[in-house]
């Protein structure tokens, strides 16, 4: 095992977490034990890499080793028994999903199709901002998430659920839940501390309710499509249709189930929607902390505009960008940026 600070019965290192976040705790032990290190974390062993070179050696070289995610209280419960993409076991059914969404979800025809969708909602967003009366305060962050749960959703399910506020709260719950501590997963071997914690019921009480919309998803779908069979009307397949589409015809080793099928879309709701939000409000949080990047944002957002007034769309500025060397987008520019500092943060391995 690698090296790693000394630990106490039962709780091993616990106690050394405790009294500021984790990740900060974790670079001050990474400073002092190396890029890796081992922790004890009452049943659970933990390897924690803090270096990019490290960090690359074990997600990309030695990949297929890691692949694989601990099994907890609440992914078992929210991901349908491991059977979405994000907590499934790898192996033939992983590959399965996998291939699935590469070739017929988010193939590059398919993504392109949605720029409709991508660019009604942003304009809505920019209309909801610049309606604002008064100089009343705007929570971005709601702004943000809504946008791209209203992308995500549309892609998905061809439109927004009715249930779209409560969808969102139990996203937010969710990771919530799953990005937090839980006793009872760092003590597997004993089951009653998922009652004991309130863990369980928890997390029961949300899939109930995640379970519910879905389904409602499912039957709209299945419904519209049984009608445009019977010719009485033509529907755009999204990325549910495609499901019901495998399901019914597609010549699969692992038949898609509806749980398969809610647990997979669920990936694609949250994966969608959380990632976009967070990566668009961390880029506008560092433009607002650097204004030099700010303003070059702004006279490429204005340059972008007129662009678009005079017919000239997505491909033309692509093509100007190519020839001037210029920025693709703020969020690539963010993204890079923060690539040189993934050696600042740990990444954890149970």
């Amino acid at each position: 095992m690698p090296p790693g600070p000394w630990r106490l019965p039962l709780i091993g290192n616990m106690h050394q977490l405790v009294g500021s976040l984790p990740h900060h705790r974790l670079r001050d032990l990474a400073k002092k034990y190396g890029p890796l290190m081992h922790l004890q974390l009452g049943e659970s062993s933990i390897i924690v890499v803090s270096s990019a070179e490290i960090a690359e050696e074990v997600l990309k070289t030695h990949g297929v080793i890691f692949a694989n995610r601990p099994f907890l209280v609440s992914t078992r419960v929210l991901a349908y028994d491991f059977t979405d993409i994000m907590f499934a076991p790898y192996g033939n059914y992983w590959r399965q999903l996998r291939k699935i969404c590469t070739t017929e979800l988010l193939s590059t025809s398919r993504v392109k199709s949605f720029r409709s969708i991508r660019e009604e909602e942003t304009s809505n967003l920019i209309k909801t901002i610049y309606s604002n009366e008064g100089g009343l305060l705007i929570d971005l962050s709601e702004k943000i998430y809504a946008l791209t749960y209203g992308i995500t959703a549309r892609a998905s399910f061809g439109k927004k659920c009715k249930d779209q506020q409560k969808f969102i709260s139990i996203a937010m719950e969710v990771l919530r839940i799953a990005s937090g501590f839980s006793i009872a997963d760092l003590y597997p071997s004993i089951g009653m501390l998922e009652v004991i914690s309130g863990m369980k019921s928890k997390v029961e009480k949300l899939h109930q309710e995640q379970d519910r919309i879905l389904e409602n998803i499912l039957d709209e779908h299945i419904e519209r499509k049984q009608t445009t069979k019977t010719g009485q009307g033509e529907a755009e397949e999204d990325l549910v249709d495609v499901f019901l589409r495998l399901q019914q015809d597609g010549d699969l080793e692992f038949p898609l189930t509806n749980n398969s099928i809610k647990a997979v879309i669920w990936d694609i709701f949250v994966g969608g929607s959380e990632t976009s939000s967070t990566t668009v409000e961390w880029a506008m949080s560092e433009m607002l902390k650097n204004p030099r990047v700010m303003k070059e944002a702004q006279a490429e957002g204005v340059e972008r505009l007129w662009g678009w007034i005079s017919m000239a769309r997505e491909w033309r500025w692509q093509i100007s960008m190519q020839k001037r060397g210029g920025r693709r987008s703020v969020v690539v520019e963010f993204s890079q940026s923060w690539r040189g500092r993934v050696g600042r943060f740990p990444v954890l391995f149970l």
